[in-house]
């Protein structure tokens, strides 16, 4: 696993290259963010912590929510603000909400970077008694053939990376959901945290898939000679597409009402 120096580092490194981010990371499964969308009231407005470069607030947004996102990260925030996603520059744990109240608080790809606990206090403080908290990954796996040649490569070629991503089971987002889980039943702010999963898939060009490799976490830091390595090797592990199953898995819990 990554030091805790190595997880700051890839945390700040997104923003290098902001528009391929925006222009080859997957969306997020549409009855998903309907079914987030049902259960607030009307007018609907939600807070999207690491708003990146608006991926999901645009959904949201799509879907009749107001947004307002928050991201440590100005060169995301500036992509996102070409979109139309109105975004302020922090860090959420330490973000001054001014007093403001939202219907959900949302965070996609994103609160793993988040403290679980300082998190969902911050969240609590700022959602409206009965409002909704949903945190949600897109966890991803190829077949087994193609995720043991994808780990070779990955071994082989890039030893600087300090995860090989292929290197263990098909990733099914529990991880993610079992700590943010724990921070808000810490917080002691939320209901019991409830898990969604949403299935589905995608098929990638040979192109599109290593378009979007260098998205991927601590991809970006690698010496460049060592990234084109890594490109040409698993361009050689295709086979002209990729079939990638998907699975969302969401977070979602409630602050108690008055």
């Amino acid at each position: 696993m990554p030091t805790p120096n190595e997880l700051r580092r890839i945390a700040e490194s997104f923003g290098q290259d902001a528009e391929r981010y925006d222009r080859t990371r997957p969306r997020y499964p549409e009855p998903m963010v309907e079914r987030i969308v049902a259960a607030l009231p009307s007018p609907k407005s939600v807070l999207d912590v690491g708003v990146g470069t608006g991926i999901a607030a645009r959904q949201f947004q799509a879907a009749g929510c107001r947004v307002l996102g928050v991201d440590p990260d100005e060169r995301m925030a500036a992509l996102a603000r070409t979109h139309g996603i109105e975004v302020e520059v922090s860090a959420f744990e330490t973000w001054d909400p001014k007093r403001r109240r939202f219907d959900a608080v949302i965070a996609g790809q994103t609160w793993h970077w988040v403290d679980p606990l300082a998190g969902a206090q911050q969240a609590a403080r700022v959602l409206r008694p009965g409002g909704m908290i949903a945190l949600f990954w897109n966890a991803l796996a190829p077949s087994p053939e193609v995720a043991a040649r994808f780990g070779e490569v990955y071994r082989r070629v890039a030893p600087s990376l300090p995860f090989n991503p292929w290197a263990v089971p098909k990733n099914t987002g529990t991880g993610f959901h079992d700590r943010a889980a724990d921070g808000l039943r810490e917080s002691k702010a939320f209901s019991e945290p409830v898990l969604w999963n949403f299935d589905w898939e995608h098929t990638y060009t040979r192109e599109a898939w290593l378009d979007m490799v260098p998205t991927a976490g601590g991809h970006n830091l690698l010496p460049p000679g060592e990234l084109q390595a890594l490109l040409d090797g698993l361009a050689a592990a295709l086979d002209g597409t990729v079939t990638i199953d998907y699975t969302t898995v969401v977070t979602t819990a409630s602050t108690a009402n008055p």
